[in-house]
């Protein structure tokens, strides 16, 4: 039986400077919910204004998207850092957003990692245990945004947070429910049509295709569309269609326990 909700997540907030990233203004109609660059990987105090304000206007919950010090790599290159540099590094950004948030008489929702943390943090238990516990010194009422079944939202758990366990729409699988490297072959959905389908997939039946053509199963409560991607704003309308054409609520997380586990 298909759940009566997904939430529909999206990558925001990645320009900076004089260098523009991504259609977010165009996006926002499409998603439930915008996790913001926090200056770290991407973004800059003004883009960060800008896309708070964006997302107020447009009714999409705000969720900061702290990264590793990378702005050359955008944050997709994996460094060595100790628990403690995850812990302060995602407080720095949490706190970053978090002023421009109140600034605008907004609310925080939620946290997401981004790109390499979020992948490392995933597999290494001792960095998920720090990026949940700087989330939850923060805030104990943000959502903990990760990849489903992965460390990262365990940890969570174990902290008494709120857990959102993320599926991805334009990424295939691993059998052992990581994410296909972007350096091999398969990885990355280029089509619209596939990307809504997985989505559809995803929700309706609790699986997601590997690089290799098979399936694996997932439980997840919000769907990640990435907003740098070239084809985003087609992808993010051919999901949102094709999951409302099957009587999917598409809504961002309540802060409650969510029904579709």
């Amino acid at each position: 039986m298909s759940p009566s909700w997904i939430d529909l997540n999206c990558d925001m907030g990645e320009s900076f400077g004089a260098y523009r990233i991504g259609m977010d203004e165009r996006l926002m109609p499409y998603i439930t919910s915008a996790n913001i660059a926090c200056g770290f990987h991407a973004g800059d105090a003004a883009v960060m204004r800008r896309t708070v304000r964006a997302c107020k206007a447009n009714h999409v919950a705000i969720g900061a998207h702290p990264g590793l010090p990378d702005l050359n790599g955008f944050g997709r290159r994996e460094m060595r850092i100790t628990p403690d540099e995850a812990y302060e590094m995602v407080i720095y950004q949490i706190g970053a957003l978090m002023g421009f948030v109140r600034s605008e008489d907004a609310v925080l929702r939620h946290v997401k990692p981004h790109g390499a943390l979020y992948n490392m943090a995933a597999a290494d238990s001792a960095l998920a245990e720090a990026i949940a516990e700087a989330v939850y010194r923060v805030d104990p009422g943000l959502i903990l945004f990760g990849l489903a079944g992965s460390e990262l939202t365990k940890a969570g758990i174990r902290r008494g947070l709120l857990v959102a366990e993320e599926a991805f729409a334009d990424r295939t699988y691993r059998a052992d429910g990581t994410l296909t490297p972007r350096s091999e072959a398969n990885a990355v959905l280029q089509d619209s049509v596939e990307a809504a389908e997985q989505a559809l997939l995803i929700v309706r039946d609790g699986l997601a295709w590997t690089g290799d053509g098979g399936t694996i199963s997932i439980a997840a409560d919000t769907v990640c569309i990435h907003g740098d991607s070239p084809h985003a704003l087609e992808f993010a309308i051919a999901i949102k269609q094709r999951l409302e054409q099957e009587g999917v609520v598409v809504s961002a997380p309540n802060l409650k326990p969510f029904s579709n586990r």
